[in-house]
């Protein structure tokens, strides 16, 4: 039986445009879902800004403040993508009035907040999903299972990578990104943490490891109004960015497996550059979120010059069937993240977790709080 879950959004910049399209959407890609999500409100403290997205997508209700989400009754669920300084405060104000949470990553700005929303989650018996959209990838999916069936032996080293352009620029504009205490730990938040969930959902717990971290574009001018997305901003104020634009980190696994890890925010020419290559004692496989559909596999028990062939997925990997009828159709970013409503919704409906976690918040901010006290003290660190 069809039941309504009453949903909100709080924080209405691009990614709160993205949550919301998502739930516009799972209907249509999972019709066997229970739960069909309404649109009842949305919060943005920027003039205007709750008001156009109420126009434009159909919420009930437009407020400036997020307190007022959290008193409204109508409201069941709440989507977070408000800045990461404020995900802790508002993430156990929802789930200790009861509402479900699905946040934006990285959970705040350090691991002791990723507990905190974790705990009041926990305490208040809600579900909390997370956003680590790149797992959602049908190729992801049948890298893991591949990795899991032991096709390419036992796993012995990875590499993970994520650079991208978007804070290249040097008029790239001083927002919270590059403030340690609204954005946290830059790129190491941005970035890493999706490396790290990567790493942790294909080849399990991260034992030790050693990093260091630099920033690339020391100043950057203050914006003089309001800001979403990468905004330039010319003549303004000159500030410092005070957290990083890049970090290289070596990872030990608890399996034995060793990895690199390595993030940039500023690597001019480089756009979504994300991906990995894992290896093992008979083959590898390879992933490039700008070819989401194709998964490079090789396997068996050639060895050398062993050949590698490219896979395209399709239905009965991950979620793909929700989308596509075939092989080789392409899906999109967006795509991931109604793959991760979709979680968020079954879990409620259901009672039962599925997709990335609050848990699985936690171990990031732990690997990422690790990661920094490692460049700080030039030694290998445990993210425990």
């Amino acid at each position: 039986m069809m039941s309504t879950l009453g949903v909100a959004v709080v924080g209405f910049g691009w990614m709160g445009r993205v949550h919301t399209q998502a739930y516009a959407r799972v209907p249509h890609h999972f019709p066997q879902l229970s739960l069909r999500p309404e649109l009842v409100a949305v919060a943005d403290e920027v003039p205007g800004r709750a008001e156009e997205a109420a126009e434009r997508y159909g919420f009930a209700t437009a407020v400036r403040g997020w307190r007022e989400v959290a008193a409204d009754p109508r409201v069941q669920a709440v989507s977070i993508a408000a800045p990461n300084f404020l995900h802790r405060e508002i993430g156990t104000a929802m789930a200790e009035a009861g509402k479900h949470i699905w946040i934006e990553k990285p959970v705040g700005l350090t691991a002791e907040d990723a507990r905190a929303v974790a705990g009041a989650v926990a305490k208040a018996g809600v579900q909390g999903a997370v956003g680590f959209n790149y797992r959602n990838a049908p190729a992801v999916a049948a890298a893991r299972e591949l990795i899991a069936a032991g096709e390419i032996g036992a796993v012995t080293h990875v590499r993970i990578r994520l650079f991208s352009d978007y804070a290249a620029h040097p008029e790239g504009a001083l927002t919270w990104r590059y403030e340690r205490e609204r954005g946290g730990s830059g790129v190491l938040g941005d970035l890493a943490s999706h490396g790290v969930d990567l790493a942790r959902f294909l080849l399990g717990e991260i034992e030790s490891l050693a990093a260091d971290t630099a920033v690339f574009v020391p100043e950057r001018a203050r914006p003089t109004g309001a800001t979403s997305g990468h905004t330039r901003s010319t003549g303004g104020e000159l500030g410092p960015v005070e957290n990083e634009d890049y970090v290289s980190c070596l990872l030990r696994f608890a399996s034995g497996a060793r990895g690199v890890l390595e993030a940039c925010r500023v690597s001019v020419g480089e756009q979504n550059n994300y991906g990995f290559e894992i290896h093992g004692t008979q083959g590898a496989v390879f992933w490039d979120f700008r070819r989401m559909g194709e998964l490079g596999v090789s396997r068996g028990t050639v060895y050398q010059d062993q050949p590698v062939s490219t896979v395209y997925v399709g239905p009965g990997h991950g979620e793909y069937a929700a989308f596509q009828p075939g092989s080789a159709n392409g899906m999109g970013y967006d795509d991931l993240k109604v793959v991760e409503a979709y979680h968020f919704l079954r879990s409620i409906a259901e009672g039962t977790a599925y997709g990335a976690t609050l848990d699985d918040a936690v171990h990031s901010a732990a690997a990422l709080d690790a990661m920094a006290r490692s460049a700080e003290r030039r030694a290998w660190v445990s993210p425990a």
